[in-house]
């Protein structure tokens, strides 16, 4: 069905029945002549039957009864046409993959007990919270990326692999995302709709930028090409560091190239510096890729409108001819 903007936040169903809104400048304009020749007959002839009907100072009324017949006709020809809304609704299917950066940078202990277990806790949190219809993936990557469950139902499977991730050498987010994506072919038709088109999102968290692999500007616009949004999470503060060979390497947060890859990919960027910080990042992503806009018809609010102004108009015309107590 077509959609087209009439005003800003307002579009309709049936925008083709917009056309009779032309007929409200020619009743006006119509009204207008009219009152116009009858003023300059009444000028002309002098009092009138219709004077004593509708005496001077109450004309007032008759004006505002024709405007609010005006209004009257010009919401329930909005209403004639459609007019619909956007509105959040529950997705009853989506694919989540939950992408971990588990780089030795994930080993600083800026978070409590170190970034890693931290996130590892948050992580489970969020995947227990999804709908219980989302099919949900792990892939975890440093040096190279791996999946290490394929998209599935079975959530105790994925909150297992997620207590079992260990720390390894480099950062390679460009292949994180390109393995996100490739898990997203594995995920199982729905057996009520085989050729149903599910969404997908990518949720990835990373305390640094990538090291090895192919660039992650190359792979955002890969999951972009494929309509799958990364929500990205940059994880850990300026001060973080890691013992290596008995001295202090500073790893601090990176956020500008994970800004970028939600940027590109139609996604959001997240940051988060506590643990407690990143377990309301999950809950905001869990609301935002649980909830799917849809267009709903709002035919009955400006139908409501019209019948109202459409009482008021009548009033108004009642009152022409009696005087109220």
């Amino acid at each position: 069905m077509a959609v087209i903007p009439l005003i800003p936040l307002l579009q309709f169903l049936e925008p083709n029945r917009l056309w009779l809104l032309l007929l409200i400048p020619a009743l006006v304009g119509g009204y207008v002549l009219l009152s116009r020749r009858r003023a300059s007959k009444r000028r002309s002839m002098g009092r009138t039957m219709f004077d004593l009907v509708i005496p001077k100072d109450r004309v007032w009324v008759r004006h505002v009864a024709v405007g609010l017949s005006i209004l009257s006709l010009l919401t329930l020809t909005l209403a004639f046409a459609k007019p619909k809304d956007e509105v959040l609704e529950d997705r009853q299917r989506a694919t989540i993959v939950v992408t971990i950066d588990v780089s030795l940078s994930m080993e600083a202990t800026d978070v409590e007990p170190n970034r890693l277990e931290a996130a590892k806790t948050a992580a489970s949190a969020f995947v227990t919270g999804l709908p219980t219809e989302f099919n949900v993936s792990l892939v975890s990557f440093a040096g190279t990326a791996t999946t290490l469950v394929p998209p599935t139902l079975d959530r105790g499977a994925v909150t297992a692999a997620i207590e079992a991730l260990q720390p390894q050498p480099s950062t390679a987010i460009g292949e994180g995302i390109y393995t996100s994506l490739a898990a997203l072919s594995q995920v199982p038709p729905d057996p009520d709709d085989p050729t149903a088109d599910v969404p997908a999102r990518i949720v990835l968290l990373s305390d640094g930028k990538t090291q090895v692999g192919r660039a992650s500007d190359q792979a955002a616009r890969a999951s972009r090409d494929q309509n799958v949004p990364i929500y990205t999470i940059a994880y850990g503060t300026e001060d973080g560091y890691i013992q290596v060979g008995g001295r202090r390497e500073p790893v601090p947060v990176d956020r500008v190239e994970l800004q970028r890859v939600a940027k590109i990919s139609g996604g959001q960027a997240y940051t988060a510096e506590s643990a407690g910080q990143l377990d309301e990042v999950y809950k905001d992503i869990g609301r935002s890729v649980g909830k799917e806009k849809v267009d709903r018809e709002v035919t009955s609010r400006y139908a409501g409108f019209g019948l109202a102004f459409a009482i008021l108009a009548a009033l108004g015309m009642i009152s022409l001819g009696a005087r109220w107590p």
